[in-house]
């Protein structure tokens, strides 16, 4: 008997602790769902959080274009150094903690734009879409006299007849509902669907922003004419932007040119491009230039920047030789390219040629730096007891690859912005309308905007009511 007591007693022991567990876990999801109704998506829904984050993103996205991005720790160092700090705090060391290099792929940047997206769905679930259904829900029909006493604009007349004010309504091109002697009529329903468009749109752009943030990729490349290249040189891209990484296809430089204006200066630079398979067949062509980029594939290429990549001569009678051209430091006194090359087998003696441009002239210096002759492309000139001819200048051209597959959602989302704000610019006005059976006449209404016009048109109807009751 004890044991069977004691048996009955645990087995119930047992059953009892089981269920508090389970009654916990209800309890504790309906709490959480409670402080998701009630705390957070109001939260989430209030005007000012939506602010805030607006001007934080927009704070930050200034950042992000003052600061350079995507360059090189040399750079940020030389630039942003220590002492003196710039506005006496940003320094290389704090742009490169806080992400600031790459200010639009961070975490916190695309914390921000997460929450601002999830902001502006709590408003468009919480407040725009509730709001239509209100609107709806007032076309309700007023049928008593003391209801018309709330509207601003409103009349009262001694006889009336809705056979009268009704082809007043449609000469306005109000959608009207008729029950009997009541009346509701409005139009530019329109413009409350507007901000739940401009709602939608800019979730879209942020959606558009986050895809390209995470799987696209920026890179740069310096090609001497006749060089075939893949993307190589990437310094800035999302988790998951291998994808859209070219691999099975590469870029030819047919040629690159740069064409000048008489006084000499840049007028424009061109690159003539090839996309090549993997077999090295040509699949597209195209000549870009500044503003007319190179797309393929979802990769575009831009034109950028230019260079000297070396120079072809020839000495006496000796074949065409190449060497490379290094770009000079100069101390921020413009932009020169150099080498040197040998007059003699054993490198015992030689010059050094600088070229500014690609117009085809060199400066020709000796081993003790004093100029001592320049000659254009498909010259020669007489140095160190030979003939140095120059067969031609190799200019480099400089590409700007970029991939950003959310660049279409972004497109739509601005077009359907411009949209919305267009629609939100109707006004949606409101007439209601009550004859009652004493022969009074009550009309009242209401607008969102445009309040100056919807008046003068709701006084020229009342006083054609007027009119007509005379």
């Amino acid at each position: 008997m004890t044991l069977n007591t004691s048996n009955n007693s645990s087995k119930n022991t047992a059953v009892d602790t089981s269920d508090p567990p389970s009654t916990t876990s209800i309890g504790l999801l309906k709490r959480l769902q409670r402080y998701w109704k009630r705390e957070l998506i109001p939260l989430l829904a209030d005007l000012r959080l939506a602010i805030a984050l607006l001007l934080a993103i927009a704070v930050f996205s200034v950042t992000g274009t003052v600061i350079e991005q995507g360059q090189t720790l040399a750079f940020y160092q030389a630039n942003y150094p220590e002492d003196p700090a710039l506005f006496g705090f940003l320094t290389w060391k704090v742009i490169l903690t806080l992400g600031l290099d790459h200010v639009y792929r961070t975490w916190w940047f695309l914390a921000l734009l997460i929450l601002f997206g999830s902001s502006l769905m709590a408003c468009t679930f919480k407040r725009q879409l509730p709001a239509l259904r209100w609107f709806s829900r007032t076309w309700n029909f007023y049928s008593q006299p003391r209801q018309f006493e709330k509207f601003a604009l409103s009349a009262e007349f001694d006889r009336g007849s809705l056979d009268h004010f009704i082809p007043l309504l449609r000469q306005r091109r109000y959608k009207i509902f008729q029950e009997g002697n009541k009346l509701y009529a409005h139009k530019g329903i329109v413009g409350r669907i507007g901000p739940i468009v401009v709602h939608v749109s800019m979730l879209l752009i942020l959606a558009g922003s986050l895809y390209g943030a995470m799987t696209g990729f920026f890179a740069q490349e310096m090609v001497p004419s006749g060089e075939t290249f893949q993307v190589r040189n990437i310094f800035d891209a999302g988790p998951w932007a291998a994808a859209q990484i070219p691999k099975d296809w590469s870029v030819k430089v047919n040629r690159f040119w740069i064409d000048y204006t008489p006084d000499g200066t840049i007028d424009q630079f061109y690159s003539d491009l090839s996309v090549l398979d993997q077999a090295g067949q040509e699949i597209d062509r195209q000549t870009i230039h500044v503003n007319k980029p190179l797309r393929h594939n979802g990769v575009t290429f831009y034109q950028a920047d230019w260079g000297i990549a070396g120079v072809q001569f020839r000495l006496n009678n000796s074949p065409v030789l190449q060497l490379p051209m290094a770009l000079l430091d100069t101390g921020g006194n413009g932009r020169f390219w150099g080498t040197w090359i040998p007059t003699k087998p054993d490198m015992s003696a030689g010059v050094s040629v600088v070229a500014k441009d690609l117009q085809g002239t060199l400066l020709v210096y000796d081993m003790n730096g004093q100029l001592i002759s320049t000659v254009r492309e498909g010259m020669a000139t007489h140095v160190n007891d030979v003939d140095l001819a120059i067969v031609q200048i190799i200019g480099s051209t400089g590409l700007q690859i970029k991939a950003d597959p959310g660049i279409p959602l972004v497109y739509a989302g601005f077009g359907l912005l411009m949209v919305g704000v267009i629609m939100s610019y109707i006004s949606h006005s409101q007439i209601w309308a009550l004859q009652t059976e004493n022969g009074k006449f009550y009309v009242g209404g209401r607008t969102n905007r445009a309040q100056v016009i919807f008046e003068r048109e709701m006084i020229e109807m009342l006083n054609q009511v007027r009119d007509v009751k005379g």
